[in-house]
């Protein structure tokens, strides 16, 4: 089921601005800044580091050549080695709505049915019960949508 677009329009709007803004924009602004800033003030002004990196662009070219594959490294260390990751999913579950109910789509759409016909099936098995015709069209019902779903295409509203 797809949200009120209208009422929600600001609200992606602003979800998209923020993405945008802090994935692209902030970063990649933040780092040309701060590659700037470190060799205008720093190493422009000190003899030493300015017979090391003589132009702009070779300080440049090495921070990022160093730097790149070095954050590479200090990102995968984040999400395998440390706690800081699972700490942080930890977390979005406690504050998530949709992390202790079911959410719209497939799984409240399939799933959640079909495991609630079997569950009655299962029962009506240990009754030594037969299946009405109702359960039979919930079950053809339930298949049509699974193999739906297991062809990429959709389910419910």
């Amino acid at each position: 089921m797809k949200p009120k677009f209208k009422k929600s329009l600001p609200f992606r709007g602003w979800f998209y601005f923020r993405m945008g803004w802090s994935t692209y924009f902030a970063f990649i602004f933040s780092a040309v800044n701060t590659l700037v800033v470190t060799y205008y003030l720093a190493i422009d002004n000190v003899p030493l580091l300015k017979d090391v990196f003589p132009s702009f662009v070779g300080y440049a070219l090495t921070l990022i050549i160093i730097g790149v594959p070095l954050l590479v490294l200090f990102g995968w260390m984040h999400y395998k080695k440390s706690q800081a990751y699972s700490s942080e999913q930890d977390i979005t579950v406690e504050s998530s709505p949709y992390f202790f109910k079911l959410p719209k789509g497939w799984q409240r759409e399939v799933t959640a049915p079909f495991q609630l016909i079997v569950l009655e099936l299962m029962e009506k098995i240990v009754k030594n019960e037969k299946l009405s015709e109702d359960d039979k069209k919930e079950i053809e019902r339930l298949r049509k949508d699974l193999k739906k779903l297991m062809e990429g295409g959709t389910v419910g509203k």
